[in-house]
């Protein structure tokens, strides 16, 4: 007879497999909040498939084409092209939160960064740097994505100052703000203008020989980009000691779909030689006080923090 305990892992077994096998497929049913698309999936059934019907958005089908599993959101919430194409706004909002936006459409807005991150960014630099072993020569540490700097100003804040900090960043009223602010004039600041994609393959990267850190947090990329990112990771690490870590915010509006995107990455990485830790991080909020008038994109209480380093 199969005890209770042995069930339970034979279908955390099969949910695992499951969710490796759908990947991003998983991911997009589970964007359309129909949860009984997610279950047949994740049983392995025929499930009903999203395809973009040109009148009325979303419709349910058969058909697998090239139109299936598809966004139809072309703002700049949602498409890079978009986004960084469009004006962003630097201001500090009422309750003095320092507040990054950019127009979602149909007069929206929705925070690039955000004040209330800075205690999410406080506790992902102390995991990422306390201890590593050359942190006493200065850290070698590349961020993707700056917004509102917060997490490079922890890097610039360590108690030795970084020997290399490469940034790398697309938008242009970003890399205006960051001239502003005199990152492009700080000691062993390298800022590379343009997507991580435009640099991945590049001397301009390699060049370097590898971080003690990495972190990205992007804007309007969809999780099929952020695993393209994941498995270029174990070529831009120096070695077992250093580590990787991410803004953990994909499906953060509902509590299901953080955690299979949180899973699903757990999983990817493990396939690219990471082992992954969690922590969890109490989110201070979020009220609507402290949104400005964006749309929210994180709701749930508690922040699940990644810290990412190489199998032995």
């Amino acid at each position: 007879m199969v005890s209770s305990m042995e069930q339970d892992e034979y279908e955390d077994a099969i949910f695992d497999a499951a969710l490796s096998t759908a990947g991003t497929r998983l991911l997009e049913v589970v964007e359309t909040g129909d949860i009984g698309a997610v279950r047949a999936l994740v049983k392995k059934e025929q499930p009903p498939m999203f395809y973009q019907d040109l009148e009325t958005g979303w419709a349910l089908g058969d058909h697998v084409g090239d139109s299936v599993l598809k966004t139809d959101d072309e703002t700049a919430a949602a498409s890079t092209d978009a986004f960084l194409a469009s004006g962003l706004r630097y201001t500090t909002d009422e309750n003095g939160q320092e507040v990054c936006m950019v127009d979602a459409g149909d007069g929206e807005e929705v925070g690039v960064m955000m004040g209330w991150e800075q205690p999410i960014m406080n506790e992902t630099v102390k995991q990422l740097c306390t201890g590593h072993t050359a942190g006493s020569e200065g850290l070698s540490i590349l961020n993707v994505g700056f917004g509102l700097g917060m997490i490079d100003t922890l890097f610039q804040s360590l108690p030795v100052r970084p020997q290399l900090h490469v940034i790398i960043e697309a938008h242009p009223d970003v890399l205006e703000h960051m001239q502003s602010k005199g990152w492009y004039d700080k000691p062993g600041v390298v800022v590379l203008e343009g997507k991580w994609q435009d640099f991945i393959d590049s001397e301009d990267l390699s060049g370097f020989g590898g971080f003690d850190v990495i972190y990205t947090d992007t804007f309007s990329e969809e999780y099929s980009e952020l695993c393209n990112f994941f498995e270029r990771i174990p070529d831009l690490l120096k070695g077992p000691g250093s580590a990787f870590s991410w803004f953990n915010g994909l499906g953060a509006t509902n509590a299901l779909f953080y955690d299979v995107y949180s899973r699903l990455a757990e999983m990817h990485l493990k396939d690219f030689g990471l082992s992954t830790v969690w922590s969890d991080l109490e989110v201070p909020g979020p009220e609507d006080s402290i949104w400005s008038g964006s749309r929210k994109y994180f709701s749930l209480p508690i922040y699940r923090l990644p810290i990412c380093r190489m199998n032995p």
